[in-house]
């Protein structure tokens, strides 16, 4: 048993004689990567445990090995005190453990009520009883409170509601043991609210729950054990009670490093307007948007999901279609049809999604880092891979890009990483306007830090950035204004001390008087 299992011991966490589920001395590699290192945990049925550290900590790897998803190299995996080796998923689900992953896991051209009773359907005479489904999944949605439509073709929803679907398909199947790995990373704050209420009604219901979550305090309003993970080892488990954010985040560094958000300095009051928007339609999420962002200024862009903050930024882009209205760049008026030709004129844009929109996850991280900079790497359409490694090995040392080799499929990298490639594919053509959409997604808190200085820096640099971002506290401590949108209109401004949590809120929600 290893160091750090007796320190968890001693902190008084001690497992039942026979947990429901048991990892002891738990390794697995993946190539020359060390993912999980001699890692013991317990986990005890109805209780809510935590699983915290830095992208790359283990904490995925070690789900997913208790789901089935992976073996253990060394170590073994326990179910009711007895050995299990599951082979596939399917088999942790026939011992009770159901898996919400990462990477979302649905069948596209099914239905909502399809994919959450998918594998445990009602049949009669080899017929689906529809009604019957119908009415467990309308138990479900109600039990919820998802508000789903059941007809909806889950390839048609946004990607917080396909959550919902992968949350309601696991609640569906009754499961002893659910994993949730950053469940709430694409909810709203109601939305995680209420997820976070159903995961407390399902372990006072004996189910228990891992969650594995960046969202610290949502680790600390849930779980009543949390496990810190740290280089793929157990650096220590105890009660969540008496720890905050900070003795948390200092165990998954092995550090102290202030939550605080960098400082931020006011661009020069005569910086020139980089971008302006003069009333722009496109479709029903952009109506009637007019705003300005100059050199070395961050705007901010909130809203509540639905808002309209990314089809904004899409219209912008160019990756979305505009019906009317004026960008004009450095105050002149432009034709932006496609990213290329945004991306011509010295616009970048980080999407949402970097995995769907953003990079080629199966490809190297040096070409991710240099494709939309190839010209300058290029003679007569031949790529000098000399001069392109040699600037992408200065961008990923600059950025902090952790990878053994710049030839790894981006797959293998963690969020963090794979979030601070994007920003340097970008960076490699030193634009004039960021626009970054949810910048620190599913990134841990210490690429978070690195990635809030490195906007902050851009900016200080003379960048005009057009920051979106569903957490409102990230808004409010990177942007010199905030805007808010709701129902594809811009609604509200603040600046300075005016720019406070309640104000946007109220805002985003409807119940302010605050007009743009």
């Amino acid at each position: 048993m290893s160091e750090a299992r007796h320190q968890a011991d001693d902190e008084g966490v001690r497992p039942a004689a026979h947990p429901l589920v048991e990892t002891r001395g738990v390794s697995k590699r993946f190539g020359g990567v060390q993912a999980l290192d001699d890692v013991s945990i317990a986990i005890r049925v109805g209780g809510v445990h935590g699983l915290v550290g830095e992208n790359g900590a283990g904490k995925s790897t070690l789900a997913k090995l208790i789901g089935g998803v992976h073996r253990p190299d060394q170590g073994v995996l326990l179910v009711d005190g007895e050995e299990v080796s599951f082979h596939a998923p399917r088999a942790a689900l026939a011992a009770g453990i159901a898996t919400i992953a990462q990477e979302i896991a649905l069948v596209p051209a099914g239905s909502v009520v399809e994919n959450v009773l998918l594998g445990i359907e009602s049949h009669s005479g080899g017929v689906l009883r529809g009604r019957e489904l119908r009415r467990r999944f309308d138990e479900l949605n109600e039990r919820t409170g998802f508000g789903l439509d059941g007809r909806a073709i889950v390839r048609t929803l946004r990607v917080a509601d396909q959550q919902k679907v992968e949350i309601m398909r696991a609640i569906a199947r009754n499961a002893r043991l659910v994993l949730m790995d950053e469940p709430t990373a694409a909810l709203t704050r109601d939305e995680t609210e209420r997820l976070l209420e159903i995961i407390r009604t399902l372990a006072a219901g004996g189910t228990a729950v891992v969650l594995v979550s960046h969202y610290l305090e949502e680790v600390l309003s849930v779980c009543d054990t949390v496990t810190v993970m740290r280089n793929g080892r157990l650096v220590r488990t105890g009660p969540t009670a008496g720890e905050t954010a900070a003795s948390l985040v200092a165990s998954m560094l092995g550090r102290d490093l202030s939550l605080i958000f960098p400082a931020k300095t006011p661009p020069p009051g005569e910086s020139p307007v980089v971008l302006e928007v003069r009333d722009l339609y496109g479709g029903p999420l952009v109506q009637d948007v007019s705003l300005t962002v100059r050199a070395g200024e961050i705007v901010g862009l909130a809203g509540l999901l639905g808002s309209g903050r990314s089809e904004l930024a899409r219209s912008i882009f160019g990756a979305d279609r505009r019906e009317s209205g004026e960008v004009l760049v450095d105050g002149r008026p432009v034709s932006i049809r496609s990213p290329r030709a945004a991306a011509a004129l010295g616009i970048a844009m980080l999407p949402e999604s970097r995995k769907e929109q953003g990079l080629f996850m199966m490809r190297p991280v040096r070409e991710n880092m240099s494709v939309v900079g190839l010209e300058a790497f290029s003679t007569l359409g031949i790529v000098r891979r000399r001069s392109e490694s040699r600037r992408t090995d200065e961008l990923a040392r600059e950025l902090d890009v952790r990878t053994p080799s710049q030839e790894l499929a981006v797959t293998r990298l963690s969020g963090g990483n794979q979030q601070k490639v994007l920003f340097a594919k970008w960076l490699m053509r030193t634009p004039k306007l960021l626009i970054a959409d949810e910048p620190t997604r599913g990134v841990d808190v210490g690429a978070k830090r690195q990635i809030h200085e490195l906007i902050v820096r851009l900016a200080r640099e003379g960048m005009a950035v057009l920051l979106i971002s569903s957490e409102v506290e990230e808004v409010l401590g990177l942007s010199h204004r905030v805007l808010v949108m709701r129902s594809g209109r811009l609604v509200a401004e603040f600046e300075g001390e005016a720019a406070t949590d309640e104000a946007v809120m109220n805002a985003a929600f409807g119940t302010s008087a605050a007009a743009a």
